[in-house]
């Protein structure tokens, strides 16, 4: 290396350094202010993480102004989210307002945010391990990108994932770590915050070595940095490789209590333990107590030097996880303490801390203060030229357009096998939507009705994989060649793994200015497995189309475990999620048709199709009237009259009953209503947001609920009845004030014929017309 080289690299480290500092200062003093300094009004700690932020500045600072290209996506650590808004302050994309208001309305958000939060974000973070994986996921999902030819093999970038240790106990970082070595995913880094303390203890000694055995197993390079270059040199001294020994035996909370302690502490423990070894007590000797605390913290998660060295040497598409040991608290008076994840600097302790960094008071806000001139300029510039300085706004790519689709023939169909034919007839087709919808499936594809897809599309793999048993000529329905050209994303089964990727497909248009549309099936009673994976998803407003199949009681062979209960109340409760669910064929065909057009539009969500494989008849319509009301969230399918006593309302698969019911019913009851609720989802959001647009003094039509409900007298009697939890209709009876009998499951099923199930708990036709009685006889 020549010297001018070596000068510029020295130059670079020493203005890293500078934005360490700061990068230190500004996280801790966003949390001061938030907790100290602003007027609280209802007397709660504010909170925030300054020691969980100190372990990660050097670190963040060698990525972001050195590491890091425009193509490069991270996902930061939940807890160093201050640190994040304290570099975007840096690059003037931060505003001092939304720092003052960290943790208060409309203010910098706790934990990074794509929707909240006015700073880019990349990706979400908040429930620690989810943000790791989803960067294994949007690599897979680039590669899928690039293999379609719609991102060039040079634009692709790393998705880099910064973590704390203790997320390292999340399970679902492994279960993507098995998923992403089938994958063959590439261009990852995860980069581990190895503090060693968690919330409430110390990490346990015993897993050295054991992350690193776990992680090269799966194909990853692993590259440990421990030391800092001072702690290098000086384990090159006599008496040097003791000291090496004793740190690298020395237990991870007997390290954090000394480093709390300070250098006196560092000197008495060194001495007692190995002060009699060879050349040690010299060693020691040469220095003072403040600067062997700083040689003994001075690990490779806080030396830029190392960082920016370990991160040059990675410049290849291998996935690489960095363990980068660092103090939780680091240059802070926390530094070590067992209580420092949710503790704070106090008033006189920040006091100090402000002097010890140089800062004059009422200059603390001031985003170069404390460096003088010359290198507080040196810093500004490398931030100005940093990727982020140069990363430009996310593309907003234009909708795809959704064709009619067609709605399958047949005098009986379960919606379940009517969307395998949609999704069939599409990828049959030649239309654009076609090539940009991906299907993925956690082990269910064919029993989902994904299969026709996956025949005529074929499985994604960016290297061919030979079906052995077409080869031979072995008599199979499944045809699943698999190809850099095919659009089905097979998973194993690990419901977190499905959401993982669903997410990722689903940000596909922001992040790499491509839509795809996303089609995810699942059986439907382990959307609660992944149930906090899709609440990730949707709070990043990642676009896909959910399919939860079969649901229900109609799962009767299977038992009580995959009879699934709550799941309408989860699509009702659910933000960024739109839920519907279908009786008939053509009803789906038209949900389906609305929700492509849905995911791609400005005001858009998710959408959550529950479907049966239960066939039943189908109706004849007279016209399509009907079709603004369902998609509405309901219609009637026999209209009341206007001095009707009763109505049946129902969801989904129990359409024979209630069918049945109101025939039996209409010779007594004359002008018995049915009315067919395509989305309670819909029709709750709505009359919700009714209510509460009045509650605000502001004007506000009916909503479709009390439009429908309107063709009743008010003292008419409600039965209601779906294949799920009875409260997904029952709270329709508070719309206009009406006697509600609500049917449905509200306890673990069992195994049994649909018939035998349905008469056990009450769903049948019978129990839709005891239901009618005990109205009719509630006087």
């Amino acid at each position: 290396m020549s010297q001018a080289i070596e000068s510029s690299a020295r130059a670079e480290i020493a203005t890293l350094e500078a934005l360490d500092s700061r990068l230190r200062w500004l996280s801790s003093w966003i949390v001061h202010n938030a907790n100290h300094l602003r007027p609280k009004v209802d007397g709660l700690k504010v909170g925030g993480h300054q020691a969980s932020c100190a372990s990660m500045t050097t670190i963040m600072a060698a990525l972001y102004f050195h590491a890091l290209r425009p193509q490069d996506k991270v996902a930061v650590k939940p807890h160093a989210g201050p640190v994040l808004h304290a570099i975007h302050y840096l690059l003037g994309q931060q505003s001092r307002d939304a720092l003052e208001r960290f943790r208060g309305l409309g203010g910098a958000q706790s934990y990074p945010s794509r929707t909240k939060d006015a700073i880019p974000v990349d990706f979400s973070t908040g429930s620690v391990g989810l943000g790791v994986a989803a960067t294994a996921f949007t690599s897979l999902v680039q590669d899928y990108l690039i293999a379609h030819g719609q991102l060039r093999e040079e634009d692709a970038g790393r998705m880099i994932a910064l973590m704390g240790d203790a997320e390292l106990d999340e399970g679902n970082i492994y279960e993507c770590l098995i998923e992403a070595y089938k994958h063959d995913v590439r261009n990852c880094w995860w980069v581990v915050d190895y503090n060693r303390q968690s919330l409430d203890y110390t990490t346990a000694d015993r897993m050295f070595r054991r992350f690193d055995d776990i992680f090269e197993t799966c194909g990853w390079r692993v590259l440990t940095l421990k030391y800092g270059k001072r702690q290098l040199a000086a384990f090159k001294r006599p008496g040097g490789r003791h000291l090496q020994e004793w740190i690298d035996n020395c237990p991870n909370a007997d390290f954090a209590a000394l480093t709390y302690q300070g250098g006196a502490a560092w000197r008495a423990r060194l001495t007692a333990d190995i002060g009699a070894k060879a050349n040690v007590a010299k060693l020691l000797a040469s220095f003072d107590d403040d600067a062997l605390g700083r040689l003994m913290t001075n690990l490779g998660g806080h030396c830029l030097e190392t960082l920016v060295e370990a991160f040059d040497a990675c410049q290849d598409e291998r996935p690489t996880l960095f363990i980068a040991y660092t103090v939780k608290g680091y240059g802070l008076p926390l530094a070590g303490h067992k209580d420092n994840h949710s503790g704070m600097m106090n008033p006189p302790q920040m006091a100090q801390f402000r002097s010890d960094m140089g800062i004059a008071e009422g200059q603390e806000w001031e985003p170069w203060a404390g460096l003088g001139d010359n290198i507080a300029a040196e810093a500004q510039a490398l931030v100005q030229a940093s990727a982020l300085a140069r990363r430009e706004a996310e593309p907003a790519p234009s909708a795809v357009a959704v064709p009619d689709l067609t709605v399958p023939s047949g005098a009986e169909l379960s919606t379940q096998a009517a969307f395998g034919r949609i999704m069939l007839d599409l990828a049959k087709s030649g239309e654009a939507l076609a090539d940009r919808i991906v299907t993925t499936a956690p082990d269910v594809t064919q029993t989902t009705n994904l299969g026709g897809f996956v025949n005529q599309r074929g499985l994604f793999r960016r290297s061919e994989l030979t079906d052995v048993f077409h080869q031979a000529r072995i008599p199979s329905a499944q045809k699943w060649s698999a190809h850099a050209a095919g659009q089905h994303i097979e998973l194993g089964i690990a419901e977190h793994n499905f959401f993982s990727l669903l997410t990722a497909l689903g940000l596909a248009a922001p992040h790499f200015g491509t839509r795809l549309i996303p089609v995810g099936t699942v059986y439907d009673p382990f959307i609660a497995r992944g149930l906090d994976v899709l609440n990730y998803g949707c709070y990043q407003d990642a676009r896909f189309l959910l399919v939860g199949t079969p649901s229900g009681l109609t799962l009767a062979a299977e038992g009580g475990a995959h009879q699934s209960i709550n799941t309408p109340l989860i699509g009702m409760g659910q933000p960024g999620l739109t839920y519907f669910e279908p009786a008939f064929a053509d009803e789906l065909a038209l949900i389906m048709q609305w929700a492509f057009g849905y995911l791609q539009g400005a005001d858009g969500s998710s959408v959550y199709l529950r479907l049966t494989t239960r066939a039943i008849p189908q109706v004849e319509r007279a016209d399509d009237s009907w079709k603004a009301d369902a998609l509405a969230g309901g219609y009637w399918l026999r209209k009341p009259a206007a001095d009707a006593e009763m109505a049946i309302i129902f969801s989904g698969a129990v359409a024979p009953e209630a069918l049945s019911a109101w025939e039996q019913l209409a010779d007594d009851m004359p002008g018995l209503g049915l009315l067919n609720v395509t989305s309670p989802d819909l029709l709750h959001r709505e009359w919700s947001a009714s209510r509460a647009a009045r509650w605000g003094g502001r004007a506000s039509p009916p909503c479709h609920a009390e439009r429908l409900l309107a063709d009743l007298p008010r003292g008419c009697g409600l039965v209601t009845v779906l294949d799920g939890s009875p409260g997904a209709l029952s709270w329709l009876g508070g719309v206009r004030g009406m006697v509600v009998s609500p049917l449905g499951t509200d306890r673990f099923g069992q195994t049994g014929n649909l018939p035998d199930l349905y008469r056990t708990y009450r769903l049948d036709a019978d129990a839709i017309i005891d239901a009618a009685a005990e109205l009719i006889l509630r006087d």
